[in-house]
């Protein structure tokens, strides 16, 4: 069986961060919080900015966070000199709801290939309990110059 590529622990938490600024996922309060040759994890909470009217977490807010979490993962186990990765297709099987505190987003490969990766990220709440588990595609695609700025 092949072994998939890991994921560039080399960039700091930090630095994953502060690519957030100005972005949807600081505005909703998503920030990196483990990253690992395995996996890369961020969390989210569960408050006025991500909850529904009915004051439990937004399906989409869900979404959100893992297109987040697994873009970035996508772009830390490839060139970034040469290539970036894009989203091409989400879905996601809302299974508990959650009403406080945080949720946590782990993205773990599923497929990596040259020119399509598959992601699958998994939320849990704070309890440990899984909110939702998400399916994530991403298109590899050649770029004139680093895109994300990451190096």
């Amino acid at each position: 069986m092949r072994q998939l590529a890991k994921i560039d622990t080399n960039i700091s938490l930090a630095s994953l961060n502060d690519r957030m600024k100005g972005s949807m996922a600081e505005h909703i309060g998503i920030e990196y919080t483990e990253i690992h040759e395995d996996y890369l994890l961020a969390r989210m909470p569960v408050d006025e900015r991500t909850h529904q009217p009915l004051k439990m977490l937004n399906g989409g807010a869900s979404l959100a966070l893992a297109e987040t979490v697994g873009s970035m993962a996508a772009n830390l186990v490839i060139d970034r000199e040469k290539f970036v990765a894009f989203g091409m297709e989400i879905n996601g099987n809302h299974l508990k709801p959650a009403f406080s505190g945080f949720v946590y987003g782990k993205a773990t490969p599923f497929h990596i290939g040259k020119t399509t990766q598959v992601w699958q990220i998994e939320i849990r709440d704070d309890e440990g309990d899984r909110v939702c588990i998400c399916r994530l595609t991403m298109a590899v695609v050649q770029i004139q110059e680093n895109a994300l700025g990451l190096k």
